[in-house]
């Protein structure tokens, strides 16, 4: 038997991996070279950054639409095309800003500019719609991943080996952000900014390459035997009779679905706590920057960084496995095991709270590295137990529409959490002493306002659909 699916595994792995990789260069560029160039403040950088959220959060609900409308083939490669030239677009911002405003002759007269100026005013906000279109497009390539990436494995792997795939392909995720803060900053150091949006983002145009010559249905693919095809379609039949049951099945309308408290736990859980995530994964690179004078180019900033996303890795992978041993070993309905699972992942991020503190206390990054890690493990196990809870309560006709509400809800929460805290910094910057949290001042306090939102958020959202709802409760419609 030949085994051609897994070399798509792979591609699909590389894939998800560009994706993040090609999310991240923005948040390690961020603060040593694109903020003193086109004179920005925190502000500007969180519209950019809630922007990205909400935009991605609309788009994935139609990514998996155009999937199936073009095919996987076609879909797959116009979605990595389109956020591969989003992210190359970037590189352009600072050419087009000296277009589009008078006074300035080259990119190299930009960081000249006097702070406060009219023409620093001009600069900023052109430079930022500029921004704004690029993460847009690269929001709307970047949503078709995921869907492109499942429709795959459901055609090339039978039913018993598709998480096991899914789960390849999905740790190209962790891997990005692993390799992100290894690659970017020493690219943007030796290249320029504009060099590190233009050699990342390029890796997913070498791999429309490969995915154009090496990509058919397993029918018609020239490297698949007829043993593999049997392999891959021995569920055939048992699919048939689900997608018939499925079919058969009423489906709820989507404004009747806001009738069930089961959604709005689901849109609680989603828009309190992805919001959590999204803010680590934007503003990490800048607070150890800012706070601890750890840039994202020096060896120690890719250090924390790296370590950082390491914990996450390594300790999230026991996110499926607890409600496993609450459900088997105690007896436990399903949903009830989740929520058992979820409260005790809900803690992990507490440890945020404790991050400034003691980093600033013993002046030691290193301390808020391994908190945020552990308070993003906890996300990552708490996220994977929150998707499980649609399957528990929904039928499965109405599986992706709650899954689309939830989508958005997260993108809306986390649009404002990005807008709050760039707004939050440039105000505690500006205001310095005289702003005051806790025990900490001017930006500082800034930062642990927000990691005391991110702390609690888990509880508050278990709290809220604990309430809404108490006890499992399947819907039938």
């Amino acid at each position: 038997m030949t085994n051609w699916r897994w070399w798509l595994c792979s591609l699909l792995f590389v894939a998800t991996t560009v994706n993040y990789l090609d999310r991240q260069v923005l948040s390690l560029t961020y603060e040593e070279f694109i903020k003193p160039e086109f004179h920005w403040t925190d502000a500007n950088y969180g519209t950019i950054t809630s922007f990205f959220s909400i935009l991605y959060a609309i788009a994935c609900l139609f990514a998996g639409k155009f999937v199936d409308w073009m095919g996987t083939k076609k879909g797959y490669l116009i979605a990595i095309g389109v956020w591969s030239l989003g992210a190359c677009m970037h590189a352009g911002c600072g050419i087009a800003t000296v277009l589009f405003t008078d006074g300035i002759e080259s990119t190299a007269a930009l960081k000249g500019i006097e702070a406060g100026s009219n023409i620093a005013l001009a600069v900023s906000t052109t430079s930022v719609y500029l921004f704004l279109l690029c993460r847009g497009i690269l929001a709307l390539g970047e949503s078709g991943n995921f869907p492109a990436a499942i429709k795959v494995t459901a055609e090339y792997f039978p039913k018993k080996d598709r998480a096991f795939a899914t789960s390849i392909f999905n740790a190209g995720a962790s891997v990005g952000a692993l390799a992100a803060p290894l690659l970017i900053p020493p690219l943007a150091v030796k290249f320029g900014w504009e060099m590190s949006f233009i050699i990342i983002g390029a890796l997913g145009f070498v791999w429309m390459f490969f995915w154009t010559f090496m990509y058919d249905k397993p029918e018609n693919s020239k490297h698949v035997n007829q043993a593999e095809l049997d392999y891959i379609h021995q569920d055939d039949e048992q699919e048939a009779s689900e997608k018939a049951a499925i079919a058969s099945e009423k489906a709820i309308p989507f404004l009747t679905c806001f009738k069930y408290r089961q959604t709005w736990s689901f849109i609680v859980g989603k828009f309190l706590t992805d919001s959590v995530w999204w803010f680590f994964l934007f503003w990490a690179p800048s607070y150890f920057s800012n706070q601890f004078d750890a840039p994202a180019t020096s060896g120690l900033g890719q250090a924390l960084i790296f370590t950082l996303y390491l914990i996450v890795t390594v300790l999230s992978i026991f996110g499926g496995y607890l409600p496993k041993l609450f459900v088997e070993r105690k007896g436990m309905n399903p949903y009830s095991g989740r929520m058992l699972s979820m409260l005790i992942f809900a803690f992990f991020p507490i440890a945020a709270l404790l991050a400034q503190p003691l980093g600033m206390s013993t002046n030691s990054p290193w301390w808020p590295a391994v908190l945020i890690g552990l308070a993003g493990a906890g996300h990552q196990a708490w996220s994977a137990n929150l998707f499980s809870t649609i399957g528990d309560m929904f039928p499965k006709s109405t599986i992706a529409t709650i899954t689309g509400i939830g989508a958005m809800a997260g993108g809306l929460g986390s649009m404002i959490i990005q807008k709050v805290a760039g707004n939050l910094f440039t105000f505690a910057e500006n205001a310095g002493a005289s702003f005051s949290f806790l025990g900490f001042e001017g930006k500082p306090a800034g930062y642990f306002i927000m990691f005391c939102f991110c702390g609690i958020a888990y509880l508050v959202a278990w709290a809220f659909m604990k309430i809404l709802v108490p006890r499992y409760k399947a819907i039938e419609y």
